[in-house]
């Protein structure tokens, strides 16, 4: 039987006896950690290795946000600081370290630190455009404010962390860089007329349309749904992410606990899979909102099976390059300091 169609967070350092019980119980395709569960390197290991154990999958995915920058749930003393996506945009093309782009080695960087831990998804890279006075939830987390910049520092992004044997997860589709607001906070409506959109919001997330995960925009486009975020509308997601874009890898939605969505969160888990969401995630470790989030979660079947049994397909036991951390990191710098 194929596991159910959320993503679970957990509470702290270690999994409680009652987290184990329901994982057990309720199957998650995967998990998602943050900084709350991050202690030494060796805690990490262990909790990523009990919560496949949970559920009795080795390949059950382990996801975290490890962008760089604001977004960086590992960090110092154990593992390094990392710049923030726009770090990348600003070194200029002939500056790339060593044959390869700097977003790439950042992201080869990571994957190396990742695998190590267990953890082979991570949620990166950022394809939002921003656009003068949209707030700076995306901010410098953005490459560029140049789309096309975007989807060719998104794409070496992309390739360094599958090189390290990381699955990339495209956010936040089809764009979250016009948003006035923070989907953590509040549910951004955007304005823009859909011919704007089209040139410059969904053209990094056509360019890389083929990537094999995307994660949802809690994002009301009112040129296209008046009504509902694009996680929950079926237009936004029919119409544009699968038509339009022309994406067809497994959607997941951003975190079902932010407050741009709001209602019980078995109804917003039902309406983002009635919407064509393939996983929905659940992020806070909350066990009460989890169950809710796993009572609306359907087995993982059909097409939505087969497009996460591609994604995992991707994530490599053991990468099969040549790659030397060391040599890397000092490239990396060596650009990244160019470009000061």
């Amino acid at each position: 039987m194929s596991a159910r169609a959320f993503i679970a967070g957990c509470a702290g350092l270690v999994l409680s006896a009652e987290e184990r019980a329901f994982f057990r119980e309720a199957d998650p395709f995967g998990f998602i950690l943050f900084r709350r569960n991050v202690g030494s390197p060796d805690q990490v290991r262990a909790l990523t290795a009990a919560l496949r154990d949970a559920v009795g999958r080795a390949n059950a995915p382990v996801l975290i946000d490890q962008e760089g920058g604001r977004v960086q749930r590992l960090g110092p003393p154990h593992w390094p600081r990392y710049p923030a996506g726009r770090a990348y945009g600003r070194i200029v093309r002939d500056a790339e370290a060593s044959g390869r782009d700097p977003a790439w080695l950042g992201a080869r960087l990571i994957a190396h630190d990742l695998r190590d831990l267990g953890i082979d998804v991570d949620c990166l890279p950022v394809l939002d455009v921003p656009v003068p006075g949209s707030h700076d939830i995306i901010g410098d987390r953005a490459y560029a404010e140049d789309p096309d910049e975007v989807a060719r520092l998104g794409g070496h992004a992309a390739a360094g962390l599958l090189a390290g044997g990381v699955l990339p997860v495209v956010k936040h589709v089809p764009g979250h860089g016009r948003a006035g607001s923070d989907s953590h906070e509040a549910l951004p409506r955007v304005s823009a007329l859909l011919d704007d959109l089209r040139a410059r919001d969904f053209r990094p997330f056509r360019a890389l349309a083929h990537l094999p995960v995307a994660m949802t925009a809690h994002v009301v486009y009112e040129a296209i749904d008046p009504d509902g975020p694009a996680t929950t509308s079926a237009r936004v997601i029919s119409t544009i992410v699968r038509g339009e874009i022309g994406f067809d890898g497994l959607l997941l939605t951003d975190d079902l606990s932010m407050k741009a969505l709001s209602g019980d969160f078995r109804d917003r888990a039902e309406a983002a899979f009635r919407a064509g969401c393939d996983v929905a995630l659940h992020c806070n470790g909350d066990l009460a909102e989890a169950r809710r989030v796993a009572e609306g979660s359907p087995r993982l079947a059909g097409r939505s099976l087969r497009r996460a049994e591609a994604a995992l397909a991707l994530v490599c036991r053991e990468p099969e390059d040549d790659f030397d951390p060391v040599d890397a990191r000092l490239a990396l710098e060596t650009a990244l300091s160019q470009a000061a």
